[in-house]
């Protein structure tokens, strides 16, 4: 049968249950504070026994405290006050990063009874971080060709402030040629974008530093710097210029073969292979022409002898050609200068051999000289021997006549060799020497003398008249030119590379073709196959050349059209015309006018957390329609911030993207990658690779114990002995947890709020039975494998005086002699109890007895009594006296103000 207090105490029990459950359901409330990250630490932020509606004592009789994850102590509570303090300053960027907004959670646990009311503390930005550029220095390589209002992305500014407080705007410092566009990215952030407003020369300024400026939004704003270096990339927008539109030399005509003639420059403004000249002879006939040019030098040298005799002047016509297929030319005049290489002719034009006697004056010989030099080296002097009776007479135009100059006698000289001698007035002296023989004949100066006085001659009739022999004259012979000899070009073929950036009006030059006719029927005209791109224009050359140019009319793209075949026809002027033709062959020089372009604007990737380092992520891939360095790619990551360079990295020539470090689900779960295509142009593409990490079990449950009571008493049904959390860092089912302990405890575990778990007493304990209880708390994921975690605590169970004294014998009768001396021992009764410490200690009501001064009984006594304590010095409960007779309300009275006793049954009976 139950006592009264046992009911009593069962009635408290279910009544505690009850306001228990009654608190886990309203557990769930929460009590926001916001304050400013960086606040001194002491810092009052509120007053939370006055907002929990509860008295100030309250704090402290319930154990109130505060936890937070990891047992940080970043709050404290003052439970005499019931304000919560900064326990020391709280970094926003430190612990929230780029959250926002950014709320710490907090918990503050009450016991007695048990309640959990969750406190979130927001922490509001304050500007104290300047924005920053994690590159010291931007490079960005443009072509002069690209056009205004293109946009060039540029690297973005770290600002770990949030909001407002982060990067608002950039700036670039003032130019001519570049503004800077701010714009949303998707999550929020702001980045520039460089803007051409006026097109780019670099001949002009071949390089531009800018300084770009990140301004965020607090007042007054912070602001971070970096420089902007721009190369200005070339494209063949310049054509080569000769220093000198003619060059104008002399040569004698005696120089030795592979002789420097002269050296001709260009120059061309652009860079790199633009800017390369090739020099060429532009009307070179391979068979007359003595002169060969070194195509890098520019240096005209002799390939064949000169003769100032055959060719005295040279016009050579030579073209600078640069990388891109433009092209300029100048005009070399090459005069030959003579040397006295030539001795003089005589040209005999008439000649007498036999002349009469008596013919004083008479004319012998007529004769020119001639000497192929020129100056002093073609002035003749002409003599003969002086002994002789002969003279020569200068005429016109180097004509002389050799005339008698006195009567001959054919007596006494019948004949005479004359040598006629010529010379030049050059260096050295050169002479022609000519020999006649004059025969004189004979006149009548001497009577005949007859043999006979007459003779008699018979001369047939009817004679032919004398035929004429002939005459002796000078002519000149005019060959009047036929048709007879097509245009030829020397070259089967004419290569022309032309840069796909070369702007419409643009004139090649074209190799002329060779024709031997002359006049109308020399090469008249010059025509192309049809198409879209060019047309020609004929020139008039030196010498009556006449010469093709190729004229562009449309812009060429080499990515639609990467080579033309055009006919090349030259048409003379003959009646019928007669032609010639040769192929151009067009190669179109590529630009970078094409910026790379990823084959999706979006990867998405999973990648498990377990992922071995150096395992390929993914492999973008970027198409550049432009040929060479223009087309080849170059990877990067772009906006890359330093968490994601640590654990990437890209192959810059693949596109591959290989994990660098490992990877933790736990601390992010998601990585957006930036990644950049540029050509070696300087144009740039871009995608996005969304890394997602995907979870796998690698983390067991974390126990946090918020809250141990030990010992607690062994008649508390239901009591509290734990609260605590149950936290698992992996997802889904590898952060389902389940929760147990011993199926042989009279405990058990009640789930509450947020993964909060109550370890409470299933049914009331017996401290007699079991003093102490060792709790495996097992906590289980429910992933694969699974994993557990194992938390042992000890819960002591204390004494409540639940077990009455039990004496070893029912009754005792104890005799004892009258008229004893004080302290006699006459026995002693024995009892136990099953409770301890003081629930076990007994004492007798010793004022009951009515003993005497000399220690005699005045009466004989009886008692029914009950053992409070244990051996020893034992504490009894008097329930009712059997002798003598008194006054059952009396006891009752002295047992009520007297519910225990203090005494020893020494020199005491019953």
């Amino acid at each position: 049968m139950e006592t009264a207090p046992a009911k009593t105490l069962q009635k408290r029990q279910v009544l505690f249950l009850t306001i228990l459950l009654f608190l886990w359901e309203t557990g769930s409330e929460e009590i926001r504070y916001s304050m400013q990250e960086e606040t001194e630490s002491g810092s009052f932020v509120a007053n939370l026994a006055k907002d929990l509606g509860l008295r100030v004592g309250e704090l402290a009789t319930r154990g109130a405290r505060i936890h937070y994850k990891g047992n940080k102590q970043l709050l404290q509570l003052d439970i005499t006050t019931g304000n919560l303090l900064l326990n020391e300053k709280l970094d926003r960027e430190v612990l929230c990063r780029a959250t926002d907004p950014c709320i710490l959670h907090f918990q503050l646990l009450l016991e007695n009874p048990v309640q959990i009311i969750q406190v979130d503390l927001q922490l509001t930005d304050i500007n104290d971080h300047s924005p920053e550029f994690l590159e010291r220095e931007m490079l960005l390589k443009i072509p002069e060709s690209v056009q205004t209002g293109t946009v060039f992305p540029l690297k973005i500014a770290q600002d770990f402030d949030i909001g407002s407080n982060t990067v608002q705007n950039y700036t670039v410092s003032p130019n001519s040629h570049f503004h800077v566009v701010t714009h949303h990215r998707g999550d929020g952030r702001k980045y520039p974008e460089l803007v051409l407003d006026k097109a780019l020369d670099r001949e002009k300024q071949p390089e531009l530093s800018l300084t770009l400026t990140a301004l965020d939004g607090g007042a007054p704003p912070r602001s971070g710097t970096t420089p902007v270096r721009i190369e200005v990339v070339d494209i063949n927008d310049n054509a080569p210029e000769f220093l000198q539109s003619v060059y104008e030399v002399q040569i004698p005509e005696n120089s030795p073969l592979n002789s420097l003639v002269v050296a001709v420059s260009a120059r061309d403004l652009d860079a790199g292979t633009y800017g390369k000249v090739a020099y060429a002879l532009f009307q070179g006939d391979e068979v007359t022409q003595p002169f060969v040019i070194d195509e890098t030098t520019g240096e005209i040298g002799l390939k064949k002898a000169l003769d100032f005799e055959a060719t005295r002047f040279y016009n050579v016509e030579i073209a600078a050609t640069d990388g891109g297929g433009l092209s300029g030319k100048c005009t070399v005049a090459i005069e030959v200068v003579d040397v006295n290489d030539n001795a003089p002719e005589l040209t005999m034009s008439r000649l007498i051999s036999s002349i009469p006697e008596n013919s004083p004056e008479t004319v012998v010989a007529v004769f020119s000289v001639s000497d192929p030099d020129s100056g002093d080296n073609g002035k003749m002097v002409s003599s003969i021997q002086n002994d002789l009776p002969f003279l020569l007479k200068p005429t016109f135009k180097n004509f002389y006549t050799l005339v008698t100059e006195r009567p001959l006698d054919r007596e006494e000289r019948a004949g005479y060799n004359i040598t006629i001698t010529v010379t030049d007035m050059g260096t050295p002296r050169l002479k022609t020497e000519h020999n006649i023989t004059v025969l004189v004949s004979d006149v009548n100066d001497n009577a005949p003398a007859f043999t006979q006085t007459s003779y008699t001659l018979w001369v047939r009739e009817n004679n032919s008249p004398a035929l004429h022999i002939g005459s002796v004259f000078r002519a000149k012979l005019w060959v009047r030119d036929i048709n007879d000899h097509s245009p030829v070009f020397l070259d089967r073929e004419i290569p022309l590379k032309i840069s796909e950036s070369t702007t419409p009006g643009a004139a090649f030059l074209l190799q002329s073709a060779q024709d031997s006719d002359v006049g109308t029927n020399n090469v008249r005209n010059y025509t192309i196959s049809p198409n879209a791109y060019f047309h020609i224009n004929v020139h008039n050359g030196a010498e009556g050349i006449i010469y093709p140019e190729l004229a562009l009319d449309r812009p060429l793209d080499r990515e639609e059209v990467p080579e033309l075949s055009l006919i090349l026809t030259a048409l003379d002027g003959g009646s019928p015309p007669r032609s010639g033709t040769t192929l151009v062959r067009i190669l179109v020089l590529d630009t970078n006018d094409n910026a790379p372009e990823f084959v999706q604007p979006l990867y998405k990737v999973q990648l498990c957390e377990d992922s071995p380092v150096g395992s390929l992520a993914v492999t973008v891939s970027a198409k550049d329609l432009d040929t060479g360095s223009n087309g080849e790619i170059v990877y990067a990551f772009f906006y890359a911030t330093e968490r994601i360079l640590k654990t990437f990295q890209i192959n810059p020539t693949s596109g591959s993207v290989y994990l660098k470090a490992e990877l933790d689900y736990e601390v992010i779960q998601t990585y957006t990658l930036t990644i950049q295509a540029k050509d070696g142009g300087g144009l740039s593409g871009k995608c996005t690779v969304v890394v997602q990490v995907t979870d796998i079990n690698d983390n067991p449950p974390e126990l946090l114990m918020s809250s141990l009571t030990s010992p607690i008493k062994e008649n508390s049904l239901e009591t509290v002995v734990a609260v605590f959390r149950i936290r698992d860092r992996d997802s889904g089912n590898n952060a389902k947890t389940v929760c147990s302990i011993q199926d042989d405890l009279p405990f058990l575990l009640k789930p509450s709020v947020e993964n909060y778990y109550t370890l409470v007493t299933d049914s009331p304990l017996d401290r007699e039975e079991r003093a102490e209880y060792i709790i495996t708390i097992t906590v289980t994921d429910m992933g694969t494998p699974r994993l557990k975690t194992e938390h042992n605590i000890t819960v002591l169970v204390s004494d409540v005086n639940d077990n009455a004294p039990a004496f070893t014998q029912t009754s005792y009768t104890l005799w004892v002699r009258e008229n004893n001396s004080p302290a006699l021992h006459i026995g002693s009764v024995s009892a136990t109890d099953p409770d301890a410490g003081a629930n076990a200690q007994g004492h007798f009501p010793g004022h009951l007895l009515d003993v005497s001064g000399t220690g005699t009984l005045s009466q004989s006594y009886q008692y029914e009594v009950c053992l409070t304590g244990g051996t020893g010095t034992n504490e009894f409960k008097v329930l009712r006296p059997i002798l003598p007779n008194l006054s059952s309300k009396s006891i009752g009275r002295e047992v009520e103000e007297n519910p225990s006793f203090q005494g020893s049954l020494k020199n005491r009976s019953h």
